[in-house]
């Protein structure tokens, strides 16, 4: 058994995922199961979304999970074992109005990790998605012209 140790990371700050993942496994020297369960939503209008904020959303919701996932990847294909979570939500399967960036960020995602499952399955590595419906999130109330504050994380 290992002291746990605390690892602090933003998974929308792509640039910083590659390191904490040498961090984990220079610690460790291995992952045996991953779970991705990180996320950013904000609800509102297409038009009323900006497209920096939908590149956020992408970046936490997909290029996140991708990234930690790529990163982890290479260890779990050499020792031939692991198991690779995405903790996902239903509007990656169904789009509802006023989230279409969520929406779009957790279909990429279920997409991504649907082929991932496909090509892993010879190196016995398990790769599942978890689609819960609505669950409660913490919010901040938005404060006038700051979207960072419409974001739900």
């Amino acid at each position: 058994t290992y002291a746990p140790k605390l690892i602090l990371l933003d998974i929308s700050d792509i640039n910083c995922i590659q390191d904490v993942a040498k961090e984990i496994l220079n610690c460790y020297g291995c992952v045996d199961i991953l779970i991705n369960n990180a996320s950013m939503k904000v609800k509102g209008a297409v038009q009323s979304i900006s497209l920096e904020l939908d590149k956020k959303i992408m970046d936490a919701n997909y290029f996140g999970p991708v990234t930690l996932t790529k990163a982890i990847l290479p260890n779990m294909i050499s020792r031939q074992t692991g198991q690779i979570v995405l903790i996902n939500s239903i509007q990656g399967k169904i789009g509802i109005p006023f989230r279409a960036a969520y929406a779009a960020s957790k279909h990429a995602a279920v997409g991504f990790f649907d082929c991932l499952r496909a090509e892993m399955e010879e190196f016995n590595i398990s790769v599942s998605t978890v689609n819960p419906t609505f669950i409660c999130s913490y919010h901040r109330l938005p404060a006038p012209d700051n979207w960072e504050a419409s974001v739900w994380k």
